[in-house]
């Protein structure tokens, strides 16, 4: 099979991931040449060593500079006491939406343990991982023996998180149709702090519910205090938010405490704080309106999932899917499908709503011909 070749460091996961499970050579140049720091950066680095743990046989070759990466997948094999240490730099959702597109066809169910950020950076937060993102691979049939738990929190700098997942494995993908995201019946979400005082739940809870409670009175947030040792190196906080509608479509959105940097005295270091609960939990209630407000059946952050499902389902009949402007991710996530398994999604806008497109494709019938049938 022919070897796709690529330029630059956009993307990277995907394309290391469609490459993984379409068994395709792939040789990406020109990764970040002219930075500073040249290469791959530390968290590329981290999801490639937890490729190797996952996978037997797998060929990969990275160039002195770390600007070239040439990459020959080999099967998956899963795992049931595999262990990753993830780097700051990013959130352990990075590396878990990745193990999303390879784990169900490995050839044994996945067990993993990650440590690093729960929750912090530019990536979705554990809980709406759990709460968001697992609930869409039910509608692909992948649910029972589906398992994630937060055993300890870690935010930003310190980290010192600790997640388990646990993903079965799947013969097929059927195709579906999801056309109708529904109205909105009712918003549940997480509030969690570590090493601060519980009240700051509290002020989050009540800024989120003065902004959603104009719009529904059925908001319901738990409030998840953490200290000791279930919680990591570093002082946080922050609020994930779900909303679920009568079709039981998912939209989600999250926010958590920055470090803010203020005005220091001369040869002094700068005064370092994090933004107020109040801030936070506003900030999670108004991205929420905005994701629902974009209508489509998930979020933006969940597009390029729900297309690579759709793109592997069987041929038996068309898969439809009704979204809301397309992320650059989701853009993106359909030319790779294309090189990877030759499927090529129709779009057509959907007149009934302005702004919302309807994408359908023809499965390229991908089966897990690794799992045990007996």
């Amino acid at each position: 099979m022919s070897t796709l070749r690529y330029k630059g460091s956009n993307f990277l996961r995907q394309r290391l991931c469609l490459a993984t499970v379409a068994s395709r050579p792939i040789v990406i140049t020109d990764i970040r040449p002219r930075d500073e720091e040249p290469g791959l950066r530390d968290y590329e680095a981290s999801f490639i060593r937890l490729l190797d743990k996952i996978c037997d046989g797998s060929d990969i070759s990275i160039d002195e500079t770390g600007t070239v990466l040439r990459y020959t997948p080999g099967q998956i094999i899963g795992g049931d006491s595999v262990v990753h240490n993830c780097p700051t730099s990013r959130c352990m959702t990075y590396f878990l939406e990745g193990l999303l597109f390879l784990a169900p066809f490995a050839k044994r169910p996945l067990g993993i343990r990650l440590r690093g950020v729960t929750n912090g950076g530019p990536d979705v937060t554990c809980d709406t991982f759990r709460t968001a993102t697992l609930p869409l691979l039910a509608k692909f049939g992948l649910s029972e023996g589906l398992i994630f738990k937060i055993t300890k929190r870690g935010a930003l700098p310190g980290a010192g998180g600790e997640v388990t997942f646990t993903c079965p494995t799947l013969k097929k993908v059927e195709p579906i149709e999801l056309l109708d995201e529904g109205k909105v019946k009712r918003v549940r979400g997480v509030a969690y702090t570590t090493k601060v005082s519980p009240q700051f739940a509290a002020r989050m809870v009540d800024a989120a519910r003065g902004v959603l409670n104009d719009f529904l009175p059925d908001v319901w947030i738990y409030a998840d205090q953490c200290k000791g040792a279930a919680c990591g190196e570093s002082p946080g906080y922050g609020l994930s938010l779900v909303a679920e509608t009568i079709t039981r479509c998912l939209k989600s959105s999250d926010a958590c405490a920055e470090l803010e940097s203020g005005s220091g005295e001369q040869d002094a270091p700068q005064a370092v704080s994090l933004q107020s609960p109040e801030e936070v939990g506003e900030s999670a209630a108004r991205r929420l309106l905005a994701e629902i407000d974009l209508d489509g059946v998930v979020d933006t952050a969940h597009q390029p999932i729900i297309l690579f499902f759709l793109a592997l389902s069987e041929e038996t009949k068309p898969a439809r899917v009704r979204l809301s402007r397309l992320s650059p991710a989701a853009a993106q996530m359909l030319r790779h499908i294309h090189d990877f398994f030759a499927v090529k999604f129709q779009i057509k806008e959907d007149h009934g709503d302005a702004g919302t497109v309807v994408l359908s494709c023809l499965g390229a019938g991908v089966t897990n011909t690794a799992r045990r049938t007996f």
